[in-house]
């Protein structure tokens, strides 16, 4: 297999469809139809304008699986009947929505190709240790888009736990070089307080490793249940990337606001918030 640092292969783009983007997180188990048909024709819009445009697609569990993480527990560990009962819950929760999403992009004519974490993926006390996930190269190579989704993971320490799909990205970073990874969700960026409850809240465009700890202390949490940390843990998980990896960027945007994905797949101003390595890369 080629090598992802070689220089002629075409570019590659993570995108993030939020668990509360594509589902509504204040009832249990409900996909967002209109929302999914949206990105599907963003998408689709993407692979003609920029058809060497490599993507790989992850999505959040939003009001699937993130409730029932939630009641049962999963992320902090698994023991026991009961728990070990919640964790094949949650996991068929997480597929359940998998499949929805995934039907709805085919519809589109967009050719996803669901990949299932838990199948090969293996934790430690919580940090992903191994996923064999040569096989998400290959399927790019073929011209698919790859579609993995947070998942629950057995752990030598917990039991079982749960991957974020951040976490899978953060995997799969170093093997693939992104240009860009794109997180779309129903706020158009990272505000210094929740945005949903405080209409005073202000966009903080730019943030780098350097300014984060500014700013930890007034970024709200997600709106939602969240069992993976909400917005704080995902900036937080994105600028440790960008400083491993400074040539790629991360960008938060709205995938509510019509064309507001397509722009930042497409790496256009797309609005949002840019996460960059350091100012410099923020100033060109």
């Amino acid at each position: 297999m080629t090598s992802p640092s070689q220089p002629d292969r075409e570019p590659v783009v993570f995108l993030k469809l939020g668990g509360s983007l594509i589902t509504d997180k204040t009832r249990p188990e409900t996909a967002r139809l209109d929302v999914l048909d949206q990105l599907a024709g963003e998408l689709q819009s993407a692979r003609t304008q920029a058809p060497h445009l490599r993507i790989l697609l992850g999505h959040g569990s939003g009001s699937f699986g993130h409730v029932a993480a939630d009641r049962h527990g999963t992320r902090r560990g698994v023991n026991g009947a009961a728990g070990w009962l919640g964790f094949a819950e949650v996991a068929d929760a997480a597929a359940r929505l998998n499949r929805i999403v995934a039907g709805q992009l085919l519809a589109a004519g967009v050719p996803v190709w669901s990949i299932q974490p838990s199948a090969s993926a293996r934790c430690e006390d919580g940090r992903l240790v191994d996923w064999q996930s040569d096989i998400v190269e290959l399927a790019l190579e073929r011209g698919l888009l790859p579609l993995v989704y947070g998942d629950t993971v057995l752990d030598g320490v917990r039991g079982g736990t749960i991957a974020s799909t951040e976490e899978l990205f953060g995997w799969l970073l170093p093997r693939l070089l992104p240009v860009r990874i794109v997180l779309a969700g129903i706020v158009d960026g990272v505000f210094d307080s929740d945005p949903l409850r405080n209409p005073d809240a202000a966009l903080l465009p730019v943030i780098t490793p350097a300014t984060l700890p500014g700013y930890v202390d007034r970024l709200g949490r997600s709106h939602g249940v969240d069992v993976t940390g909400g917005m704080l843990s995902k900036v937080n998980e994105m600028c440790r990337l960008v400083a491993a990896y400074p040539q790629t960027e991360v960008r938060l945007v709205s995938g509510l606001r019509a064309g507001a994905v397509l722009a930042a797949v497409l790496g256009h101003d797309a609005g949002g918030t840019r996460i960059l390595a350091d100012a410099a890369a923020a100033a060109g």
